[in-house]
């Protein structure tokens, strides 16, 4: 039942934000559309709370320096993303192109001011990701970037692509690793959701300057031992690392 008065939930708000953010691209500036959007994640967050039975417990936040950073993130679920994106008043985001099949879509992310890049990656994905990057970086915008590319179970991850080296050390941002166990309560797109308390959690951030083997490894470990260790701490059972998987 809470799954499904979720779903409802879910599917109401997505529809109806997105015809208000629709509307509020004929408005010049990006002011409009962002205002929309986060009040729309921020609502998301409190349906999880209110039908699925998901609170939201952020941690770390003392580790957020108080310029632009890039946030690295696990990612379990599509719920990362309301998760993180309702905490901050202006966030830019990677997204996939897979997104800009939806209609109107294309529109919306280049109001809010998305970086999208092509799902297969190539020269092309690299080319497009620093132009946009640069974009944000020059406007003093933080920026949210899932390293993995990939949403993957709890307990998984997928090797951590360098995009985000090449973001911090040519705009020379620090990096914030983010950790999270929202995928044992919301796991990938799966319709199910189990009641509890999902953890964001803002780690130490990484200063550029790295070579990229040393920066990716630094990332991946953090980024994954801290989420093994709040999966742990949800479930009661014993620390297991994560496993590769291989894409």
């Amino acid at each position: 039942m809470r799954s499904f008065m979720f779903a409802i939930a879910y599917w109401f708000l997505s529809i109806l934000y997105s015809l208000m953010a629709l509307i509020l691209t004929l408005f010049p500036g990006r002011k409009p559309v962002k205002w929309i959007i986060q009040r729309y994640t921020r609502r998301m967050v409190q349906a999880m709370r209110i039908f699925a039975g998901i609170k939201l417990e952020i941690r770390g936040r003392e580790n957020i320096p108080d310029v632009p950073v890039i946030f690295a993130c696990k990612h379990h679920s599509w719920g990362d993303g309301f998760c993180i994106y309702s905490q901050f008043d202006d966030l830019a985001f990677v997204t996939g192109d897979h997104l800009e099949k939806y209609p109107m879509m294309s529109t919306l992310l280049s109001k809010l001011g998305a970086i999208v890049v092509n799902n297969c990656g190539g020269i092309e994905a690299r080319k497009n990701l620093a132009s946009r990057s640069a974009d944000a970086a020059k406007d003093g915008r933080s920026i949210l970037i899932y390293p993995e590319g990939h949403l993957n179970a709890p307990g998984t991850y997928r090797r951590y692509r360098s995009g985000v080296w090449h973001m911090a050390n040519n705009f020379n941002m620090p990096v914030v690793p983010v950790a999270t166990n929202l995928g044992l309560f919301w796991q990938e797109t799966r319709y199910k959701k189990t009641p509890g308390t999902a953890v964001l959690e803002f780690m130490e951030p990484i200063a550029p300057g790295m070579s990229k083997d040393e920066f990716l490894n630094t990332l991946r470990d953090r980024v994954e031992q801290r989420s093994q260790e709040l999966i742990s701490e949800a479930t009661g059972q014993p620390f297991q690392p994560s496993v590769l998987v291989k894409d």
